[in-house]
């Protein structure tokens, strides 16, 4: 795979959702005796598995991004167009207004990169809603236009949430890509000197852990006493919390996988680290996923395997929280990856 190219610019066939899905659902599972995520539920009771209530909106402003990071299960980069409309952000706030839900979490690619990201976040400050922007940090310092993201943030109360694969330069840019690392931390610093990630400030930055390789991650706790020590000591950078997420094999992770001869024994790694407390506690339960043309999801993961919601509510514009509320949630082998150990989520572990 290019490092330079999504998978959909280089015309790879995972580029295909369809196509991803065949593969996790090949044979693996048979010829190593896996059951299905399906089955496992079924097993602790837990089989058709439905949402709580809804507690975070959670959008896709875009896929267009300043990286092409290697493990992106969106396919992101500079070279995807997808992006949302005014229409379709406005279609969002009349959701949500008509609902009490308290938290929105923008993500991308890059949110910033949607010509109407500013506007889209101060409309949300203004219906009283709780905004989390999922920043890849280096948008910060990538171009002048976004030097002030910061201030911006600062002055709406944003909350930060930031990919940061580790805390040296060797396993971030393998990641991320050559001087991501340096640029990381260089946007830490801006986001610190404005308040971020200060105690008693108010301002929340949190960071996000995600490993390098085919294995499970380290204790969320522990990592984050790594992450606090190292940044604090060689850096003089502060962050609040740090969440540790399990790697999905969907998209670019997939094709990693794939790649390097891992999928198999990744995926019975999952299967054997499942966690019915982290099945319970799975983020699609209190989430709902809005892609980029307003298209509804139980997850992120499931947005980008095309896996729309069971309901008769399938658009933005139809948003019904009560009737998305009856619906079953859509399953497939790639939610082993969130009942794993600890259990993961776009807040981390969950059990």
């Amino acid at each position: 795979m290019s490092t330079t190219k999504s998978l959909k610019a280089a015309g790879h066939t995972l580029a295909s959702s369809a196509a991803q899905l065949d593969f996790i659902g090949n044979d693996t599972f048979s010829k190593l005796g896996l059951p299905s995520f399906r089955e496992k539920l079924d097993d602790v009771d837990l089989f058709p598995l439905t949402p709580t209530q809804i507690d975070i909106f959670q959008v896709n402003v875009g896929k267009m991004c300043n990286q092409v990071c290697r493990h992106c299960h969106v396919d992101a980069g500079p070279d995807r167009k997808e992006i949302m409309t005014r229409e379709t952000m406005q279609q969002c706030l009349d959701a949500l207004a008509k609902t009490s839900i308290p938290t929105v979490d923008l993500t991308g690619g890059a949110p910033e990169m949607n010509p109407n990201f500013r506007w889209f976040v101060e409309e949300l400050t203004r219906l009283g809603r709780h905004v989390i922007v999922r920043c890849n940090l280096t948008i910060i310092v990538a171009n002048p236009k976004y030097h002030d993201l910061p201030e911006f943030f600062r002055d709406h109360q944003i909350e930060v949430v930031s990919s940061l694969p580790f805390y040296n330069a060797d396993k971030t840019d393998r990641q991320r890509g050559k001087g991501v690392f340096a640029d990381s931390i260089r946007a830490m610093k801006m986001l610190n000197d404005v308040g971020y990630g200060q105690e008693e400030s108010g301002l929340i930055l949190n960071l996000v852990y995600n490993p390098n390789g085919a294995f499970l991650p380290g204790d969320q706790g522990s990592l984050k006493r790594q992450f606090k020590r190292v940044l604090s000591d060689e850096f003089g950078l502060v962050f609040n919390d740090l969440y540790a997420i399990t790697n999905v094999p969907v998209s670019r992770y997939l094709d990693y996988l794939i790649t390097s001869g891992n999928y198999d024994g990744y995926m019975e790694k999952l299967v054997n680290s499942f966690n019915p407390s982290a099945a319970a506690g799975v983020m699609c339960r209190n989430t709902i996923s809005i892609g980029w043309d307003g298209q509804l999801y139980d997850c992120d993961f499931n947005q980008m395997l095309d896996l729309n919601v069971a309901s008769q509510i399938t658009h933005i514009r139809d948003f019904d929280a009560d009737k998305l509320a009856k619906r079953s949630i859509i399953v497939n082998e790639h939610c082993y990856a969130c009942t794993a150990g600890a259990g993961s989520s776009c807040g981390g572990a969950t059990a």
